[in-house]
């Protein structure tokens, strides 16, 4: 299969155990860590289309959409403003330098206090950005947020591909986007009701409560049991067979906890992993720490969530009726990521990509073709209800694809490639590109819409097209196999397993490895084969 390796449902060894209500409190817990990352997504667009907010903050702004309402001029371009992107995309530069900081936090300490820093510290930006009184006290409570989001998106898809059976670790590690689709949600609803606030003080209440989140995952946090992975690399070696038999629900963990112990032992030789991630034998994981955060941010997915309210404002719809649009992307997009816990590890990683590009790149077509149909490169026009409906219709479909496919599997995939040896540092180099291309693109889309208008929709599109045939040729499938054994994975490649020698490959010693790397791989109970 041209593809990649196919992995049978057995996918490996199979430990003994079972999903037991500890694992499955202790992941829900972790994975309120997105509702952080989700809240600020939707929170930051629908503030932006208050006019209480525009006129303190970004009276410029305010005069041109004003203006080119009054006017019915150019709509693609009413709302560029650098200082006004620069508002929304501060956050995510300083995730990607927290990145950094969190990988040596969550290595050295552990998952959950890397948890509880991101929490403590987006709790302390939600209070400033609530009592900002000019744009330079926005933009701090911003990096401080932004330094929230890099320490939880560091360490919580990691806690949970740890912690989870291997058997369900697609569905507990989509805890993480479930929670980031439900923060996105709520802070369109909370959107929705603070913009009808009379006194234009209902962007504060917004901003502020960002708060509620981060108080969450920082006294949950204080809560969590620590991974036997990191209990056994921080030479907790007795607290680690205990909490593996606890998490698994059996005490028969032997066969597990020798892997887990032998996968620490080799990760210890590693004094640099920073260094050795460059390592020829590393190169396939080190692809897509960067290609799928790279390729997640070009599927256009945040140009809807940052601007829906925004963008619906340009489509023509008055500015409740465009919050509304917003709460109902939000919504497809948890009905939709549901569908991605219930499926993953059953159709597995590499069926939900390909569908779900697909999907995005006929709704990007659509989207774009309907709205420069009406408003052309001049970017004068007013679109009928019905009209818009359709384009909010098609939005929606895009949303969804995108919410079983590359939302949930962009931080689900690089979490479980990683041996222990360099998974915090590979986890960094995940999170800090997908904010630097984040950030980019928030700093970048509203100028983009101004100058390409509607062929803005086609531009991403033609990125769906490439990514969806990156997937197909070289991702290999990783459901059901254990997170220490992925290496076979790549062994059994038709173009990684060229990279990694056979002396590379260190598992369990009931792990028959073949005198060639083109020879099929059996690992444990289950087979890997091209």
């Amino acid at each position: 299969m041209a593809g990649g390796a196919v992995v049978n449902t057995g996918g490996g060894k199979d430990y003994p155990g079972k999903l037991t209500m500890f694992v499955l409190f202790a992941c829900i817990v972790a994975a309120t860590g997105g509702l952080i990352f989700g809240y600020d997504i939707g929170i930051s667009g629908g503030v932006t289309s208050m006019n209480p907010f525009l006129m303190k903050f970004f009276p410029a702004v305010y005069r041109q959409e004003q203006e080119a309402e009054r006017n019915q001029s150019n709509q693609y371009c009413k709302f560029d403003s650098q200082l006004l992107t620069m508002f929304t995309s501060s956050l995510y530069l300083a995730a990607l330098v927290a990145s950094f900081f969190a990988a040596t936090v969550t290595r050295v300490a552990g998952r959950k206090w890397s948890m509880f820093a991101g929490g403590v510290t987006f709790l302390a930006g939600a209070a400033l950005n609530g009592a900002a009184k000019d744009v330079l006290m926005l933009i701090l409570g911003r990096v401080l947020l932004g330094i929230g989001v890099g320490f939880a998106n560091q360490s919580v898809p990691v806690y949970l591909s740890e912690m989870a059976p291997a058997r369900l670790r697609g569905m507990l590690n989509i805890g993480f986007q479930q929670m980031i689709t439900i923060g996105i949600l709520c802070a369109n609803l909370i959107n929705y009701g603070t913009a009808k606030i009379k006194g234009g003080w209902g962007w504060r209440v917004s901003l502020a409560l960002a708060a509620v989140p981060a108080a969450i995952i920082a006294v949950g946090a204080l809560f969590l049991p620590d991974t036997p992975n990191s209990l056994i690399d921080r030479g907790y070696t007795d607290d680690a067979k205990r909490m593996l038999r606890r998490v698994r629900g059996t005490d028969d963990v032997d066969e597990e906890y020798r892997d887990l112990v032998a996968a620490s032992e080799e990760s210890k030789l590693v004094s640099h992993p920073w260094r050795n991630i460059l390592q020829r034998r590393y190169r396939p994981q080190l692809t897509f720490a960067i290609a799928i955060p790279f390729f997640q941010q070009l599927t256009g997915i945040n140009v809807i969530m940052f601007y829906a309210p925004v963008l619906f404002k340009t489509l023509g719809f008055a500015d409740d009726a465009s919050l509304m649009s917003a709460v109902i992307t939000g919504l497809v997009n948890v009905f939709a990521t549901s569908v991605s816990i219930v499926t993953v590890d059953r159709l597995g990683r590499r069926k939900l990509f390909l569908q779900g590009g697909v999907q995005m790149l006929v709704c990007q077509i659509v989207v774009g073709g309907l709205i420069g149909a009406k408003f052309g490169f001049s970017g004068v026009a007013v679109i009928p209800k019905e009209y818009a409906a359709f384009v909010v219709l098609f939005i929606c479909a895009y949303v969804a694809g995108f919410a079983w496919s590359w939302g949930p599997l962009g931080w689900l995939v690089p979490s479980e490639i990683f041996p222990l040896e360099i998974r915090s540092a590979g986890q960094s180099i995940t999170v800090s590109v997908n904010m630097f291309c984040t950030f980019v693109i928030a700093q970048a889309f509203l100028p983009m819409l101004c100058r390409f208008k509607f062929m803005l929709f086609f531009f991403f599109g033609a990125w769906v097209v490439l990514m969806t045939l990156f997937v197909a040729f070289f991702l290999p499938e990783t459901k059901n196999v254990p997170i220490e054994e992925m290496v076979l994975v790549w062994k059994a490649h038709w173009y990684w397993g060229r990279f990694i020698r056979d002396e590379d490959v260190h598992v369990g010693a009931d792990v028959e490895m073949p005198a060639s790397g083109k020879n099929k791989i059996q690992p444990g109970n289950g087979k890997l084969g091209i």
